[in-house]
């Protein structure tokens, strides 16, 4: 096992991360360390050996027996589901969890007027396929927050008659918040709305046991905090969700039943499936809990730091905040989409240190995200990089 002591700027050995850079955006797409990239490599150079037997017979069964004692889809399938505390015949692999909403919200039957409703702080592309399969209500959650108990109320009072499905987040992609996911979900099931929670960011960063969330659908990625391959999510459904859920890509699995029909979509790489567990195996050997330790310590100290540096205030409540904490940053840095990307830009190409900027309520916001690479020393990089601009 390799030990807590080792966290930090040593364990960039493990990654293959540009020498020199800050890398503060983990949370965005990932990086795979070395050895899943090998377990990777692995897989491919073991298709590539007999390419007809393993993705016809071996990966998922769906055209003829394989001699294996269960589908190699099937097999990483569990192991996955074990670590989120579900059961595999729940699971499938989707490339990502915009998928995996897409593939939801396409296999609804929704009426004209049927509404569903989607935060103001969702995803981007989740909210576009909201609006593409029906008519959206926007629900208004406020940022910054102090009490998460606002969400939970929030939605309450956003449901209506008509309101069908509640897309609600277990964490937030540019605010970075941990939200109160399973009293918003009963909430919301009390009025006989279906739940779609979008957890892109969950897997890897906080613990999870999805059916204990009382949501009916759960999307995720592992090619995050999961230290999967990229191209690599979740979808998880409940037993009485899933007749009638489809891939977003139909082929020889259609009315098979739930996993027959998304292990097969059509001949493709699988190996980022494939090489999740040994992701899993990773943290594991890290020491889960003493990973997820480090990660808060530093996305938290981060904010109590450079918000003393420069005099300013977060409202967010500590257990809002998992490996990522979204901060104020100094009014003279700008306040508009322009110049979050300009600063943005002039981060990455000048100092060499890539982080995610926004606008959000008249003033610029950077989202940290802190990995078992990074220590104090890349906040203060930063830091300085910020202050050479003011």
């Amino acid at each position: 096992m390799i030990g807590p002591w080792a966290f930090g700027r040593a364990m960039l050995e493990h990654f293959p991360l540009e020498p020199g850079a800050i890398y503060l955006n983990h949370g965005t797409v990932g990086v795979t360390p070395r050895r899943v990239l090998e377990a990777q490599q692995a897989i491919r150079d073991q298709i590539e050996r007999h390419p007809a037997r393993y993705l016809l017979r071996e990966l998922s069964g769906l055209t003829a027996s394989s001699g294996l004692e269960q589908p190699r889809l099937r097999a990483a399938a569990q192991q996955v589901a074990e670590f989120l505390g579900a059961r595999a015949e729940d699971l499938v692999f989707v490339a990502n969890a915009t998928t995996g909403v897409n593939a939801v919200l396409r296999s609804l039957s929704l009426e004209a007027g049927d509404e569903i409703l989607i935060p103001n702080l969702a995803y981007g592309a989740v909210a576009n396929a909201a609006a593409f399969v029906a008519r959206e209500v926007r629900l208004e959650l406020p940022f910054p927050v102090s009490d998460p108990g606002v969400y939970v109320e929030r939605v309450e009072q956003a449901l209506t008659p008509r309101t069908k499905v509640a897309i609600l987040d277990h964490l937030t992609s540019e605010t970075a918040l941990i939200l109160p996911l399973a009293e918003m979900a009963e909430r919301a099931r009390a009025k006989g709305v279906l739940v779609l929670a979008d957890g892109a960011h969950a897997p890897g960063q906080i613990p999870l046991d999805l059916p204990g969330l009382g949501v009916d659908w759960y999307v995720a990625n592992l090619h995050k905090w999961a230290f999967a391959p990229r191209g690599c999510g979740i979808l998880w459904a409940r037993p009485e969700r899933q007749p009638g859920l489809h891939p977003p890509v139909i082929s020889w699995g259609l009315d098979g039943g739930f996993t027959r029909e998304f292990d097969w979509v059509g001949t493709q790489d699988p190996s980022a499936y494939l090489a999740a567990p040994e992701g899993i195996r990773f943290m594991r050997d890290l020491g889960l809990e003493a990973l997820r330790q480090h990660n808060h310590a530093l996305a938290w100290g981060a904010a109590r730091m450079l918000m003393d540096r420069w005099n300013l205030r977060l409202e967010t409540p500590q257990s809002m905040i998992g490996s990522m904490v979204t901060l104020p940053l100094p009014e003279g840095l700008g306040s508009s989409p322009a110049e979050a990307a300009g600063l943005k830009d002039a981060l990455l190409f000048e100092a060499n240190i890539e982080v995610p900027i926004v606008a959000l309520g008249g003033r610029l916001w950077a989202r940290i995200s802190a990995q078992v690479y990074n220590d104090l020393s890349d906040i203060e990089r930063f830091a300085q990089a910020l202050e050479e601009r003011l």
